[in-house]
């Protein structure tokens, strides 16, 4: 397992992540850490705020982050609220909107700082959202950190919410890109069940490929028996709906999880060499 609590603020592209805190000093040092990261790295900034208004947070984050009026008058710094009962399709959209964005204007990517406090009273909608954005993530323009308040939500929703997410402090660390030409993934990191929820959102996406899919899992150090069983329930999905094999390249420590369950059945298990 990685210790992600150092470098939570400091996201590479691809990574989806979940920041608990506690109370407004540690909300508005992250929100500061985050933005300084995202504009050193030549990413757009944009930060969706609930518990402040954008006007407020620009007051206080100005004089903490150096060059801001600047950097959101050039548009390399967005400050917006999050759109209350329309929030799931609204953030999706405001993040697909800055990767154009993004793109347009020359920047590397786009790093995101979502304050979850909008779902405090849409959990159905505030998981699906979290579940549905990871698709975004693989193709690797997009960092986001959501900030979940412990005032706000229970250790249980907190925990749940940190499952969803691939990367969270303390839980396992999952990293994975959309591979072309050929339909699949590449995975790296460690999945169990901090993560596994996470990991479910990700294959979901693999369902609906009609053609052979190959995930290159050759760089993940473990996996535990349940998400294992994942990869074999999609690739019966995928064998049912489209007559399509599902392919697996993997070194020994997951191949032999993948035997152990015998989801080698399902599977196309290729080895590859240990390194």
């Amino acid at each position: 397992m990685v210790d992600v609590a150092g470098s939570v603020l400091d996201p590479d592209l691809g990574d989806h992540v979940c920041l608990p805190f506690q109370g407004d000093r540690e909300r508005m040092a992250a929100t500061r850490a985050f933005t300084a990261n995202g504009l050193r790295r030549r990413t757009k900034v944009v930060i969706i705020t609930h518990t402040d208004t954008p006007e407020r947070t620009r007051e206080w984050l100005a004089p903490l982050v150096p060059g801001l009026a600047a950097a959101e008058a050039a548009g390399r710094v967005e400050i917006t609220a999050c759109a209350g009962a329309d929030g799931p399709a609204w953030l999706l959209g405001v993040l697909v909107a800055a990767g154009e964005q993004a793109r347009e204007q020359g920047h590397r990517g786009v790093y995101a700082l979502v304050d979850a406090a909008w779902g405090v009273r849409d959990a159905a909608g505030r998981e699906g959202f979290e579940a549905a954005v990871n698709a975004l993530f693989g193709e690797r323009w997009l960092a986001a950190v959501c900030q979940y308040d412990r005032g706000l939500y229970s250790a249980a929703a907190v925990n749940r919410a940190a499952a969803i997410h691939p990367i969270a402090p303390g839980q396992a660390l999952l990293r994975f890109v959309n591979m072309r030409p050929q339909p699949g993934l590449l995975l790296s990191g460690d999945i169990d069940i901090t993560n596994r929820l996470a990991f479910a959102s990700v294959l979901t996406q693999l369902e609906a490929v009609a053609a052979e899919v190959v995930i290159d899992a050759t760089g993940l150090d473990f996996i535990d028996a349940g998400s294992a069983q994942l990869l074999a329930l999609t690739a019966l999905a995928r064998a049912a709906a489209h007559h399509h094999r599902t392919v697996v390249v993997c070194r020994g420590t997951v191949a032999r999880v993948l035997r152990l369950i015998r989801a080698d059945e399902v599977i196309a298990v290729r080895r590859a060499v240990d390194g």
